[in-house]
C-alpha cells in the first residue's frame, strides 16, 4: 500500500507517493534488530540512497545502523514498530527532501567538499539554497555524498580531462557534453556560481553562511565523538566558565552545551567536581538552579549527582564523611533530590565512584536520614489524622552531636507542586 510522501497532504490523486515500511524485528535479547523490508523502494520513492533514511532512524533512536546494499538489507538496531519509523520518516522528508519553498519532493542535494556545505535544489519551482546543516545525519551525508553529485560527476570530469589531453575527437568530446548536459542543475558544488550575487554586501553575506555552516559541522561531529570525549568537552566548556568568572550566571548556557552534546545525565556529574567543595552547603544554595535544570524529573541525572557527592567526600574525607547525612538532606531539601532516587541508592553499596570501603562508610553515616526518609514516607501512608501535628516537625542536624533529630518549627505556606517548578524565578 502506497502513502502520499508529504504525508500532510490528503489529496488521494496527489501523485507523489512511496511504500509504506515494512518493518521486520530479528533476533533475541542485545541482539535484537529491526530489517527495513522495503527501504531501497521506499529511498527510491524519495530520490534518496536508501542509507540516509535509515542512518536518521539511528540518529533520532540513538542506535545503531548496519547496511547491506548488496543484499538489500538495512538494519537499525533494538526493536522499533513500522508505525513509529513511518511517522519518523515524515521528519526526515520534512528535512531533506521536501522544497522549503513549494513542499514538493522533486528536489536534488548537492554536496560541496571543500566548503562543507549541503545544497538544495527544486526542480519543481527552481528554488536554490543550502540545508542547515546541525542535524548528525547531515555529518553521514557530507562523508557520503549521492552518487549523482558526487563520485560520479568527478568520475566524469576527470575522464574528460584525461580525452583532452589525449586528443579526443570533437565527436567524443560531444558525446561526454551530452552525459553532462541532461543533469547540470546536479554538477559539482565547486564549480557552480549558485546565481551568486558580486556586490561586498553578497560576498560578505556569503562569508558568514560559510562561517555559520563551518560551525554547525563542527557541533554535528563532536557529538559522533564517543561519550568520554564529548564529558571532556563539556567538563572544558564549564571550567572556562569558571576561570572567567562567568560560570554564575551561565546556567542557561552550561545546560545548552550538555543538551549539544548529548551529556545532560552525566553534567551533575562534573558540575559538582567544579562547582563544590568542603563547604557544600553553602554551594547548594549558590548553584541550586543551575543543577536543578539537571536533575529536574530526571532520576538518572540525580544518580550522578550522588556519585559525585560519593566523590566530593573522597576528596574531602574530614570535613564532609562526618556531615554526610546533612548534605543529603540539604540535596533533598533544594529539590535536587527524589526520595526514591536516595532510598534506592541506600539500598547498594557501589565501588563505582570511591572504593568499597569508602563507599560503605559512607552508607553508614547516612543511615540515621535515610531511616528518617522512610519513616516519614510511612507515616504518610498511614491515617492523616496526625497530619498537621507532622507538618509542624523539621528533621536538623546538629552539629554538636552530629546527628538528626526533630525540632518543632512555624508552618509555612504550602510551596508549589513540584512541577509548577520555576526554575528561572530561583
Amino acid at each position: 500500500m502506497s502513502v502520499n510522501v508529504n504525508r500532510s497532504v490528503l489529496d488521494q490523486f496527489y501523485r507523489y507517493k512511496m511504500p509504506r515500511i515494512i518493518a521486520k524485528v530479528e533476533g533475541k535479547g542485545n541482539g535484537i534488530k529491526t530489517v527495513i523490508v522495503n527501504m531501497t523502494d521506499v529511498a527510491k520513492s524519495l530520490n534518496r540512497p536508501p542509507t540516509y533514511p535509515t542512518k536518521f532512524f539511528g540518529c533520532e533512536l540513538g542506535a545503531q545502523t548496519q547496511f547491506d546494499a548488496k543484499n538489500d538489507r538495512f538494519i537499525v538496531n533494538g526493536s522499533h514498530e513500522a508505525n513509529k519509523l513511518q511517522d519518523m520518516l515524515d521528519g526526515f522528508i520534512r528535512k531533506f527532501v521536501l522544497c522549503p519553498e513549494c513542499d514538493n519532493p522533486e528536489t536534488d542535494l548537492h554536496i560541496n567538499a571543500k566548503k562543507q556545505t549541503i545544497g538544495n535544489s527544486c526542480k519543481a519551482c527552481g528554488y536554490r539554497g543550502m540545508l542547515d546543516t546541525r542535524h548528525k545525519l547531515c555529518t553521514f551525508i557530507l562523508r557520503n555524498p549521492p552518487e549523482d553529485t558526487g563520485s560520479v560527476k568527478k568520475k566524469e570530469k576527470k575522464s574528460k580531462k584525461k580525452d583532452k589531453e589525449n586528443g579526443s575527437s570533437d565527436g567524443e568530446a560531444s558525446n561526454h557534453n551530452d552525459i553532462d548536459a541532461p543533469d547540470a542543475v546536479d554538477g559539482d558544488d565547486d564549480d557552480q556560481d549558485w546565481g551568486e550575487e558580486t556586490t561586498e554586501e553578497a560576498q560578505q553575506r556569503r562569508m558568514e553562511e560559510i562561517s555559520a555552516h563551518a560551525k554547525n559541522l563542527t557541533l554535528s561531529e563532536d557529538l559522533e565523538k564517543p561519550l568520554e570525549k564529548r564529558v571532556n568537552l563539556f567538563y572544558n566548556f564549564v571550567k572556562q566558565k569558571k576561570e572567567d568568572g562567568a560560570v554564575d550566571s551561565s546556567d542557561k548556557e552550561i545546560l545548552a552545551e550538555a543538551e549539544r552534546l548529548d551529556v545532560k545525565d552525566t553534567a551533575p556529574l562534573i558540575l559538582t567536581e567544579l562547582l563544590m567543595d568542603e563547604n557544600i552547603r553553602d554551594q547548594i544554595k549558590k548553584y541550586k538552579r543551575h543543577f536543578l535544570r539537571f536533575t529536574h524529573n530526571n532520576k538518572k541525572a540525580q544518580k550522578y549527582l550522588l556519585g559525585g557527592f560519593e566523590c566530593l567526600v573522597k576528596l574531602h574525607q574530614a570535613q564532609l564523611l562526618p556531615r554526610v547525612p546533612i548534605v543529603l538532606k540539604d540535596l533533598y531539601d533544594a529539590d535536587l533530590l527524589e526520595e526514591d532516587v536516595i532510598l534506592a541508592w541506600a539500598e547498594k553499596v557501589s565501588k563505582k565512584y570511591v572504593s568499597k570501603e569508602l563507599a560503605k562508610e559512607i552508607h553508614a553515616k547516612a543511615v540515621p536520614f535515610v531511616k528518617w526518609l522512610k519513616e516519614a514516607e510511612e507515616e504518610s501512608e498511614g491515617s492523616g489524622a496526625d497530619e498537621g501535628e507532622d507538618d509542624n516537625v523539621e528533621v536538623v542536624y546538629s552539629s554538636s552531636a552530629r546527628e538528626l533529630k526533630v525540632e518543632s518549627v512555624t508552618p509555612e505556606k504550602p510551596a508549589e507542586e513540584e512541577d509548577d517548578l520555576d526554575i528561572d524565578a530561583i
